[in-house]
């Protein structure tokens, strides 16, 4: 894989400022549709073009206000389109609920919307084939922001073949072992997690087991799995807590273990666990990933992050998991570690895409003003959308990402609201693939809440509520009392606790801020003119 850092726009915070969610399905009849049309690297298809080469309403707004010819010059067409590499991260929701949970509110800058939004099933139409579906709907939010609506956009890959159809794995875990992994739920669930895995990959897979403190040591090669575990599970239970925290070590010799053990054909990871408190050797995510990225370029291998510990270093994993083309999640119980190893991690060693991108152009004839929830640290300049040599996410399969959008529709529109386009390469060879889903204001245009949109429901009440705790201004944001009642009924609606757990984590919130209600809805920010 060619990878360069991604160029970010200078209207960045502009445009941002609201945060961005994002998961796929296929169209209703409720005005929303989803075009099934597959193009080419060129981004060239028998249909509508894509949103990066053009949109509806694309000629208007150009000209600059009447106010002298070098002020014309410095006023720039108003941004119609929104670009950003997918990604399927969770580990933000879920180190929000074990900060709350100990009685504690998260730091604003742990908490990514976006995440909190990945962590919810959305009910998305599957695609046939390896690629993706497309959904795009929405509806009016709440009281006090009647001319906003929450446009979603949903992605989603073909869920995962049996155990026994897919690739055999290869995989390098890297397990911290520093001082700070003795706490309760670190160390010792890393072992539960290893020992689950070891039970449930199957006997052609292969893993080596890298350790670090303040020095890494290479405690098993790449075995294979047949014959082996009771080897495997006796080297997982000798590790014990030691010194600090070098994450540079670990990571260098993980990766070397790694394309030592690396097997053609296979699915070559390496599976970090840590709390991720970096304090000895390099500590920033940039030099460490800096040291691997010949061999990752080289060899395809990808970067699965897990994150422990009450006191998490959230930032650093993230960084680690974004350079390294991965994503990350975060464990606090035995549950959570079951979900991620049972029934994530054996299924999802294989991808589905590569360097995955979408872009979302909104029709300036349509809508006046757009503000995407989240994924800022993901956002990629209009320009490189197709530009395959920038880095977008790695996608598995059964995933969905959701990007939500809080749009203001100009005074009496109708028609075309927006167009979103994904675009990824095939994992194997390489191909460029595109396909797209279009939204119209009649299918944006319902009630948000007490409707049979559930799951649109949820991603609000989710989105929202991540809204709240990083102190944003997301139009039509309820109280958190009003949340919390919304996500129980929804758990009732939907039977999925999941929904539950979120009531729960909205509940506490809303006492340790005091039953504050939710903040001024802002303005002005993304208006296209």
């Amino acid at each position: 894989m060619n990878h360069r850092t991604a160029k970010y726009s200078g209207t960045l915070a502009l445009l941002l400022a609201g945060g961005m969610l994002l998961t796929g399905c296929g169209g209703g009849s409720d005005g929303s549709y989803s075009a099934d049309r597959k193009t080419d690297a060129s981004g060239s298809s028998g249909g509508a073009p894509a949103p990066a080469a053009t949109a509806p309403g694309a000629a208007a707004d150009k000209a600059a206000p009447e106010q002298g010819k070098d002020a014309a010059r410095e006023v720039a067409p108003p941004d119609y389109l929104s670009t950003f590499a997918l990604d399927v991260d969770t580990a933000s929701y879920g180190f929000a609920r074990r900060t709350l949970g100990d009685g504690q509110l998260p730091g604003p800058e742990t908490v990514r919307p976006e995440e909190f939004v990945n962590s919810f099933r959305q009910g998305y139409e599957r695609p046939r084939d390896n690629g993706f579906s497309v959904t795009v709907d929405g509806a009016r939010a709440g009281a006090g922001a009647s001319d906003w609506s929450l446009v979603r956009v949903g992605l989603a890959t073909k869920a995962a073949t049996g155990q026994g159809e897919r690739p055999p794995a290869a995989l390098t875990f890297v397990v911290d072992i520093s001082g700070s992994m003795a706490e309760p739920g670190r160390l010792d669930l890393a072992k539960k997690s290893l020992g689950i895995l070891t039970d449930e990959l199957r006997d052609d897979d292969s893993v080596s087991l890298v350790t670090f403190s303040d020095e890494a040591e290479t405690r098993l090669p790449m075995t294979r799995l047949q014959g082996n575990r009771t080897k495997v599970r006796d080297v997982v239970e000798a590790m014990e807590p030691q010194d600090s925290t070098n994450v540079d070590a670990g990571i260098r010799r993980g990766y070397d273990e790694a394309v030592k053990g690396h097997r053609k054909g296979a699915n070559n990871r390496v599976v970090l666990l840590s709390d991720a408190l970096a304090n000895t050797g390099e500590t920033e995510a940039d030099a460490i990933l800096g040291r691997i990225d010949s061999s990752r370029r080289e060899y395809g291998i990808t970067l699965f992050g897990v994150g422990v510990g009450s006191d998490y270093g959230d930032a650093l994993m993230e960084r680690l998991t974004n350079k390294g083309d991965g994503h990350t999640t975060y464990i606090s119980d035995e549950t959570q570690a079951r979900k991620v190893f049972v029934d994530q991690l054996p299924a999802h060693v294989e991808l589905r895409a590569r360097d995955a991108k979408a872009q979302v152009a909104f029709d300036r004839e349509t809508v006046q003003q757009f503000r995407l929830v989240g994924y800022e640290n993901r956002k990629v300049a209009d320009e490189d959308f197709r530009d395959d040599s920038v880095d977008g996410g790695e996608i598995g399969p059964g995933h969905t990402v959701t990007a939500l959008y809080a749009v203001r529709l100009r005074d009496g529109a109708h028609g075309h609201v927006a167009t979103a386009t994904v675009r990824w390469q095939d994992p194997k060879t390489r191909e460029a693939h595109e396909e797209t889903g279009s939204v119209e204001t009649g299918a944006i245009d319902g009630t948000l809440w007490g409707g049979d949109n559930t799951r649109l429901q949820v991603t609000a009440v989710a989105a929202y509520f991540a809204d709240v705790l990083r102190g944003g201004d997301l139009p039509g944001t309820p109280g958190l009392g009003e949340l919390s009642d919304r996500a129980r009924k929804l758990a009732g609606v939907t039977e999925d606790s999941s929904v539950s757990k979120l009531a729960r984590a909205i509940e506490q919130a809303d006492s340790l801020m005091g039953g504050e209600g939710a903040p001024e809805a802002g303005d002005g920010e993304g208006e296209i003119g």
